[in-house]
């Protein structure tokens, strides 16, 4: 890019040679015009004329210097802010991170295992130490359970598998796999891709619908107790 000469500079020129001429018309008697030519500087050579001699010499050179000093810094200054206007690479946006899935609070795990308390009692089987059982009786009150709790979770919760297929099934793990829904077991060695054989599917939730819960409720009970009033 070329320099130019920016508004500072050029007001700074004309106004030195501005002063340069009324200091040669105040200081030469008579007057610039008419009076003092190349051979009236010959006679300047008396005590009088003295500072008349120091002006012609000095004048010149102080203006001289002011141009040099003060007009390439304005071209320079000029010259180098279009430069880094023109050269400065657009900033680039930073790359947009996806939206990390925020952990669903508390009360939400609490609610839906009301729920499954609720309509299969699964707290209770829970809890219950069903050591003193046998596999028929255990049998017998599983089935119920399950049922009720099935029934809740198909009613509240879409479920699907996080890979397609059946276990046994030879499945690919890709590169850039997330290591929150594949876990890898056996022989891992190097680096992604892998391919092994599926032994669990998986779950992932794709939608939860739970109902709103009333109005003033604690949502820390699971299960209220219940206290029958004689009559």
């Amino acid at each position: 890019m070329k320099p130019k000469l920016t508004s500072t500079a050029l007001l700074t020129i004309i106004l030195l040679h501005s002063v340069l001429a009324v200091g040669n018309y105040v200081v030469v008697p008579g007057g610039l015009l008419g009076q003092v030519g190349m051979g009236a500087l010959g006679n300047l050579t008396g005590e009088g004329h003295a500072a008349l001699l120091v002006y012609f010499t000095g004048a010149p050179i102080v203006i001289g210097l002011l141009l040099l000093l003060i007009v390439p810094r304005c071209v320079t200054l000029e010259g180098t802010a279009q430069e880094s206007a023109e050269e400065r690479p657009l900033a680039q946006e930073p790359p947009q991170k996806s939206p990390t899935p925020t952990a669903p609070p508390a009360d939400t795990a609490v609610h839906l295992l009301a729920l499954l308390q609720r309509e299969g009692r699964l707290v209770d089987f829970l809890r219950e130490d069903i050591g003193a059982y046998d596999d028929t009786q255990v049998g017998a009150a599983v089935r119920p359970i399950h049922s009720s709790c099935r029934k809740a979770l198909t009613e509240h919760l879409t479920i699907e598998p996080v890979l397609d297929g059946t276990e046994g099934d030879t499945v690919a793990v890709p590169e850039d796999f997330d290591p929150s829904t594949v876990r890898l077991t056996g022989n891992v060695s190097g680096a992604a891709p892998f391919r092994g054989a599926l032994r669990h599917a998986g779950w992932k939730a794709v939608s939860v619908t739970l109902p709103e819960q009333p109005t003033g409720q604690n949502p820390q009970i699971i299960a209220p107790a219940e206290v029958e009033i004689p009559e």
